[in-house]
């Protein structure tokens, strides 16, 4: 949820940091049926490319002028319920948003087994795999604090 309510109201939310989520746009149905955990979004089945995923944030909020919500985003590699295609989509979405590219990954941050995944020079968009978690990623308010400069 915290990808759609940033990318709907990037004039109310200044950062968010989401975790296993899917891409803003991903569980959007044409008929308003609500999605299930067996949805093709939630299986890694919708692929886009970093443009699409990006139009689809600044379609939800064509007026908007100023700066986009920061991204911070965390997946475990061993999520069944929202597989892990879902944290390339999602970083593919907030990339294009930023206009930010890839930089480095860093091995064992902030934790063994998790790698940091640097966008740009990390200000507007950064990504957590974790080897062997499931969908329940454990919260890291101190990492989520520092990047939202509290």
């Amino acid at each position: 949820m915290g990808n759609v309510l940033a990318a709907i109201y990037p004039d109310v939310f200044a950062a968010a940091s989401v975790y296993s989520g899917v891409a803003a746009g991903c569980l959007a149905v044409p008929d308003g049926t609500p999605p299930n955990p067996y949805d093709p979004c939630a299986l890694g089945r919708i692929i886009k490319t970093p443009q699409q995923w990006g139009d689809l944030v600044r379609g939800y909020n064509p007026s908007f002028k100023g700066p986009w919500p920061k991204m911070q985003i965390w997946h475990g590699t061993s999520d069944t319920t929202v597989v892990y295609q879902n944290l390339i989509e999602d970083l593919k979405q907030w990339s294009n948003v930023h206009g930010v590219e890839f930089a480095s990954n860093k091995t064992n941050t902030p934790e063994t087994r998790y790698t940091q995944i640097t966008y740009g020079t990390s200000q507007k968009l950064v990504g957590y795999s974790a080897v062997g978690v499931g969908h329940v990623v454990p919260v890291h308010p101190t990492q989520a604090f520092a990047f939202f400069g509290l």
